[in-house]
């Protein structure tokens, strides 16, 4: 996985010490209902599109962003669906990072699937009936996008 320069000269400073970052989940939809979904090079999960908001971006132009870097599409912002917070996170190389999470649901606009950065293996539509296993956490921010709900969640 790619990792953004900011962290990596945050890194230099602070070690493998436990990082508190912003972070961003895009659930992209079709109009016919189908799903945006990757499936992940470090683990081979498949999951909506994420990523790490860059400082001073605003969260659903960082969805917008990470969707057309990692799956090649086009898509925009339609709601914020939950906030929330990971659970720490230790890497193979012992960095330590935490994340607060802002999943939007985002409308398709254009474009193939594909993985276009590297940082996954395959990028497809997949109905609802016909949704793979994912992580807990993922299908959870599935579920909140897809709610129909206007407010967003909240854990407490």
């Amino acid at each position: 996985m790619a990792t953004p320069d900011f962290i990596l000269e945050l890194r230099a400073k602070i070690g493998t010490h436990p990082l508190w970052l912003s972070g961003i989940t895009a659930v992209v939809q079709r109009d016919n209902g189908d799903l945006l979904l990757v499936r992940r090079a470090d683990n081979g999960n498949w999951t909506p599109v994420t990523g790490i908001i860059d400082p001073g971006e605003e969260p659903a132009v960082a969805a917008e962003r990470e969707v057309l870097e990692e799956a090649d599409i086009r898509a925009t912002v339609v709601r914020l669906a939950s906030i929330q917070t990971t659970a720490e996170h230790v890497y193979a190389n012992g960095d330590r990072a935490q994340y607060i999470d802002f999943t939007f649901l985002c409308r398709y606009d254009g474009g193939e699937p594909a993985p276009a950065d590297g940082e996954n293996l395959e990028a497809r539509w997949f109905s609802r009936e016909d949704l793979p296993t994912m992580p807990p956490e993922f299908a959870e921010r599935l579920d909140a996008a897809l709610s129909g709900e206007q407010a967003a969640r909240f854990k407490r």
